[in-house]
């Protein structure tokens, strides 16, 4: 009788790192995290992924409590597409990050390094991707009150140090979540990430907010131990689009998520039957709030060696 293979587990992102867990910036505690996407030129698939992880972990350990980097890749979409997810302390961490252009000869040696050997023309990381396909999206934890989403002054608006002028203090994503230290999941320990983006309607934005935030807790505390969802605002681009990381400890954890809306739950029933928007602007649930066809999933794994039968580290 043949033996069977042993099932393999896709290793989580902190395991990308040498940096202890316990010091890892992530999606949970993170102040902003910043999502740089770039395509892999398929005959550069190893060089690239390889250059990708050094950079990430040379940052890991370099920047440890200001920013932390973990590699994915999407799990069902664009093959040789590589994400990068930026966690940064704050905006004031982006700012030390800037000067390592000028100032952090460790990082330029591995941006400057040539990567491609010489029969097969030789260059470095710029080479590796397609012209124009680097891009990034920034986001922020959600708090109630964001973007003048609120009727009264929030208090998380306050004065720091004696500023005449107020800022807003923004609560890390993890403060979304009430479940157990031991069942919180997140970009660090997750087996897979799976982004979603809506975009809003202006006139329903404060309502799709609460929409948003109220799907979040529920599955929160209904998918304890099989995910944890984070909601996030866009900083820089387009205007009142969402942003929610579903955390799943692994890709067959998506059925507890259809599970959840299959079953008759009362309070999962609820949300998505409420009647978020007022008569006066015309009544409706959670469906009349989004652009329509704006709502799309993006599943992404942990990147690891020899993922899609490319090269290992020599």
């Amino acid at each position: 009788m043949s033996q069977e293979s042993p099932q393999f587990t896709v290793p989580v992102a902190h395991r990308q790192t040498s940096v202890p867990l316990p010091d890892l910036l992530h999606s949970g505690n993170a102040g902003v995290v910043v999502e740089r996407v770039g395509q892999l030129r398929a005959e550069f698939r190893s060089e690239g992924r390889r250059f990708a992880r050094e950079l990430a972990e040379y940052i890991n350990t370099r920047y440890v409590g200001v920013a932390g980097v973990f590699l994915y890749e999407e799990t069902f979409g664009t093959e040789d597409r590589l994400h990068w997810l930026i966690h940064l302390e704050s905006f004031d961490a982006y700012e030390k990050l800037i000067g390592m252009g000028s100032q952090d000869e460790g990082w330029r040696d591995i941006i400057m390094c040539h990567r491609i050997p010489e029969e097969r023309g030789g260059g470095s990381w710029e080479r590796m991707f397609i012209d124009g396909s680097l891009q990034e999206t920034v986001l922020i934890p959600s708090s109630f009150g964001m973007y003048g989403t609120a009727d009264k002054k929030p208090e998380t608006v306050v004065e720091v140090d004696g500023a005449k002028v107020e800022r807003f203090l923004v609560p890390t994503a993890a403060h979304q979540s009430g479940q157990a230290e031991e069942d919180v999941l997140n970009s660090a320990n997750c087996g897979l990430l799976m982004h979603r983006t809506g975009e809003l309607k202006y006139e329903f934005r404060a309502e799709g907010r609460q929409f948003a935030r109220a799907l979040a807790e529920g599955w929160n505390k209904s998918l304890a131990g099989h995910a944890t969802i984070y909601l996030y605002e866009e900083a820089f681009g387009l205007s009142d689009r969402i942003h929610w990381f579903i955390h799943l400890r692994s890709v067959t954890d998506y059925y507890h998520l259809m599970g959840l809306r299959a079953r008759v739950d009362e309070a999962a029933r609820m949300i998505f039957t409420k009647q978020w928007i007022s008569d006066e602007k015309g009544g409706g649930g959670w469906e009349r709030m989004f652009v329509q066809s704006t709502l799309k999933d993006m599943a992404l794994t942990p990147q690891h060696w020899g993922m899609h039968a490319t090269q290992t580290p020599r």
